[in-house]
Order: C-alpha cells, then structure tokens, then sequence
C-alpha cells in the first residue's frame, strides 16, 4: 500500500507535468552538496523548478498525463528540470553549469510534447529566449519606421537649411 507521501508527491509530479511547456530528464548523481546547491540556485534564478524524485514516482505521474515513453529516460537517479514559462531556460542553465562542471548529464527533454534525444539540449540553449526575439522584432520593425521619418523630414531640414542661408545673405 502506497504511503501518503509518495501519493501527495504523485500529485505534484502530475500537476508541474501537466503546466510544464518543458521537462528536462538529466542525470544528476555525482554531483556533491555544494554543486547540487548551486545548481538549484541557477535554475531558480531562471524560473526553472528542479525536483529529485523516483523513477516509479514519475513514471505514475506521466501515466496520469498520458505521457508514455519514458522507460529509457526514467533508468538511474533522475531529476527534473521544469519549465513553465521559457521552454529554453533549463537547457541555457545546464549549458551554463556544465562549463566547469560535467554533471548534469540530459537524458532527455519533453518539449512542447514532443520527445527529443538528451543531445538536442545543446541547440535548445542556443535558441534565442522569449525577450531576445521579441527586442530582435521590435528592432526591425522600429527601423523601417525610422528610416521612413528620416525621409519625409529630409526635404524639411533642406528647405530650412535654403532659407536660413538666404536670410544671411540678405542680412
């Protein structure tokens, strides 16, 4: 019989699955306290929950969602990188960590509901986040409106220009 805990922790897994835009399936054992500490911190900087949990514990929770395939990610320590919000965040955290540290290791990534290979995590954190493509849209909308304001003034500042000079010749 199933103790209160691992039920109430079912719950959660199932309810941060079904609002996760992405999941991040890594491998954290290796990792001592210190890194595991620092880790979490730069995740929670990045509004990215991460949560160790067992295997059979997630397992039940994708069944409540009905998210199969899990069987080759869900093998050794497992611990979850959720994305509610920017579905790129975890992967630019993890390349950042990894840099000096050879731990996390991807298994594999739930993204937009699709599956997709633990190595395609490094492309993902290449991607551009949600504010960079906007700032990157409203750049090249604002120059068109620029350079057409620029046009339409030219004429005016020439024809200032014409009859200021005039004025001084006459002056």
């Amino acid at each position: 019989m199933p103790n209160s805990k691992n039920i109430e922790q079912v719950k959660e897994l199932s309810d941060s699955l079904s609002r996760a835009k992405a999941v991040y399936f890594t491998e954290y054992h290796g990792l001592n306290v210190e890194d595991l500490t620092k880790l979490r911190s730069e995740f929670f900087k990045a509004d990215v929950e991460y949560r160790v949990a067992k295997n059979t514990l997630i397992k039940l929770a994708a069944e409540e969602n009905k998210i199969s395939g899990l069987e080759e990610l869900l093998k050794g320590s497992t611990a979850l990188a959720i994305a509610y919000d920017e579905p790129v965040s975890p992967a630019k955290v993890i390349k950042k960590f990894t840099k000096e540290n050879d731990l996390p290791y991807v298994k594999g990534i739930l993204f937009e509901g699709q599956f997709l290979p633990g190595e395609e995590f490094k492309k993902l954190a290449n991607l551009p986040s949600k504010e960079e493509s906007l700032s990157v849209l409203v750049t090249m909308l604002n120059s068109p409106m620029q350079k057409l304001a620029s046009t339409l003034n030219a004429p005016l500042q020439s024809l200032a220009g014409v009859l200021n000079n005039l004025k001084e010749k006459k002056s």
